[in-house]
């Protein structure tokens, strides 16, 4: 019998999406944008102590790997011809941090997660050596002196791992961010790997000059990491190399098929989203939440706490366009925690439920500070409380706090990118996981009191990694002319209480904020010592009591 006959669909481009807490491939019509395939692995994280956070970075390209042969078996499935993707592209979670032996191309430890908390003195003793009138660290990087970036992370690996420091001295040690890893390991490894970044990661290590666009002699220098191990920077839209055969991948799909596109996942998701104009903005909420404006070819440094940022360059020769960023640690991730360490849900998805049946979290507030408050207060002893608690305060209340929280903190952000650029935003445009969630998404419009606008395809972290791959020269299978890209269908969500209520409850929330700050020293949340608990905000103790006393009445049957 004669095998059925492949569908031709015209030219389609791949998109690994490597986020903090899963891994995606993703398949697109190059010429509709349309998804067309997919599959997702999540990540496990690890926390080995206090105010660590560690993935190993091994899992992570076996999950890409498994994403890859998977899609490539459901597209088979479509009778979708997979000799049809002509590119890949890569985003990734940005700023965590992976060393790997070039020569064997084993990691030299864990890779140290964005949201990772154990450089804090590190942070404090190299903020001293800054001159109070000439942060060139600033100036340069675009960025705060924070736990949050790179640059910290591979200087506590060169300071407390010996197997990395060997490496360096033999020169067999590299450092990337996970597209790097990514892109050397997929291009052949340690047999010819390609070890580059481009522009948008680079500009999240606090090593890389954002207006030369390369790695900066003197930054290198103050964090005394030896530039010998830095990748290349490369546009975000040019072939960097070839897909090669791994014993992982059966029979070798996407052999020879060229990785031409590689966007952070918040650049990624800017260009997904087509914000290609002066003050168009976006907001993603995955495992953090990050609201990034487009300034145009010009940086804009933030008088209100947010960073500068490459958003992106699509093509060695074409202009770079700048970003503000504000940056909030815990979005999609405080569902994780209520899933993960309290058990209140089973899955992701039940918050929603949750939250639906009381539609009010009665005055109670959240505030998830669990690794400090990035923008725009930049504050490392916050942890997160839970207060305004009463005996009447359910799960239900909690999980509708949980989700405010969310909507609060963006609002934080808004508020500063507004006050920054001058001219307030009259609507906000959102992507990710979160925003399948329309409990959250109607909080938002309320809490910020304008519409928010959601795409009906909300995968634009992949798309936009697709695009850049597309579009890049030599692979040529993308149009990013604005006559070109396809009209995308977007639901919206309109404020639905009054402006005055919006208010108390946001001021409200500011007085919760202040009562997270302050909970802990450099001494207690660096050495797990016992003292740690002194400074435990009094919302994990009413927690805590709350599990062991519904724990108690479930023992003793009261109902």
């Amino acid at each position: 019998m004669a095998a059925a006959k492949k569908a031709v669909l015209g030219p389609l481009v791949g998109a690994v999406d490597q986020g903090t807490s899963s891994t995606r491939f993703l398949v697109f019509n190059s010429k509709t944008a349309e998804l067309l395939s997919h599959h997702q692995v999540e990540i496990k994280q690890e926390f080995p102590r206090e105010g660590w956070v560690e993935q190993d970075p091994k899992e992570i390209l076996q999950s890409v790997y498994e994403c890859i042969e998977k899609t490539c078996e459901k597209l088979g499935q479509l009778n979708i011809d997979i000799s049809n993707i002509k590119a890949i592209g890569v985003s990734n979670q940005r700023e965590t941090t992976v060393v790997w032996d070039k020569l064997t191309g084993e990691p030299l430890y864990n890779a140290v997660v964005w949201l990772d908390l154990r450089t804090q003195s590190t942070v404090e003793n190299l903020s001293k050596r800054i001159p109070g009138n000439n942060n060139f660290v600033k100036s340069k990087t675009g960025l705060p002196l924070s736990t949050y970036f790179s640059a910290v992370k591979l200087r506590w690996l060169l300071d407390n791992v010996r197997k990395v420091q060997k490496a360096v001295e033999e020169d067999r040690a590299l450092f990337g961010t996970i597209d790097s890893w990514l892109i050397w390991s997929l291009t052949g490894g340690a047999n010819g790997g390609v070890h580059c970044t481009d522009v948008t990661n680079a500009s999240r290590t606090m090593l890389f000059n954002i207006h030369s666009l390369e790695w900066d002699k003197e930054l290198c220098e103050f964090f005394e990491i030896p530039m010998k191990v830095l990748p290349n920077v490369r546009s975000s839209s040019e072939i960097y190399g070839l897909m090669k055969i791994s014993h992982s991948l059966k029979a070798g799909a996407l052999e020879g098929v060229p990785i031409s596109g590689c966007l952070g996942d918040q650049s990624a998701a800017l260009v997904g989203q087509m914000c290609f104009q002066d003050g168009q903005a976006k907001n993603t909420y995955g495992t953090g939440c990050f609201l990034l404006c487009n300034t145009g070819r010009k940086c804009v440094f933030s008088e209100h706490g947010l960073l500068t940022t490459v958003a992106y360059k699509l093509g060695r020769d074409k202009p770079v366009y700048y970003a503000l960023e504000g940056s909030v640690a815990i979005a999609g991730a405080v569902i994780r925690w209520l899933r993960d360490n309290l058990g209140i849900i089973k899955s992701s998805e039940e918050i929603e439920k949750l939250a639906k049946e009381v539609g009010t979290s009665y005055g109670c507030y959240f505030v998830p500070a669990f690794s400090g408050l990035y923008a725009p207060y930049w504050e490392p002893s916050a942890r997160g409380i839970i207060c305004g608690l009463t005996q009447f305060t359910n799960k239900c209340h909690i999980a509708f706090a949980a989700l405010e929280a969310v909507c609060f903190q963006t609002r934080e952000i808004l508020d500063a990118m507004n006050r920054d650029c001058g001219i307030p935003l009259s609507h906000l445009q959102v992507d990710g996981g979160m925003t399948n969630n329309k409990i959250l998404m109607q909080l938002q419009a309320d809490i910020l009191y304008i519409p928010v606008v959601k795409p009906s395809m909300p995968e634009t972290t992949a798309l936009g990694a697709a695009m850049a791959a597309g579009a890049a020269e030599g692979v040529g299978v993308w149009s990013l002319e604005p006559e070109d890209l396809s009209a995308v269908t977007m639901e919206r969500f309109e404020p639905q209480i009054n402006a005055e209520e919006s208010e108390i409850r946001y001021s409200t929330w500011k007085k919760a904020v202040m009562k997270s700050v302050g909970w802990v020293t450099t001494q207690s949340s660096e050495s797990g010592d016992p003292s740690i608990f002194c400074s435990l905000p009094l919302g994990f103790f009413i927690v805590s009591s709350m599990v062991m006393l519904i724990g108690a009445r479930y023992i003793s049957g009261i109902p």
